[in-house]
């Protein structure tokens, strides 16, 4: 199941240094991760905003919320889920 996902970023701006580096970096690890595994498909910068647009490749919707909750992020995100289905005009839909 393909999931368009939008996530907006608020880290406290009085979050300690050295927490939001190591905060960021995990982050960053488990995004790779995700990546590389081929469940996180897409993962693009809105230009402006600390905010992203992603597509995920789950088998579930309970596992795309075990994959966000599990975000370091998270607890700093406004998410917003948008399930995706193919479009019959598609290049991939056509014979």
């Amino acid at each position: 199941m393909l999931f368009h996902v939008r996530m907006d970023v608020a880290i406290p701006r009085d979050l300690d240094p050295d927490e939001r580096d190591t905060l960021l970096a995990t982050e960053k690890a488990r995004a790779l991760e995700l990546q590389r595994n081929g469940t996180w498909l897409h993962l693009w910068r809105i230009v402006g905003q600390y905010s992203n647009i992603s597509v995920f490749d789950v088998e579930s919707t309970d596992e795309l919320h075990e994959i966000l909750w599990t975000l370091p992020l998270f607890p700093f995100m406004k998410v917003q889920v948008t399930p995706l289905a193919q479009h019959p005009s598609a290049l991939a839909a056509q014979p």
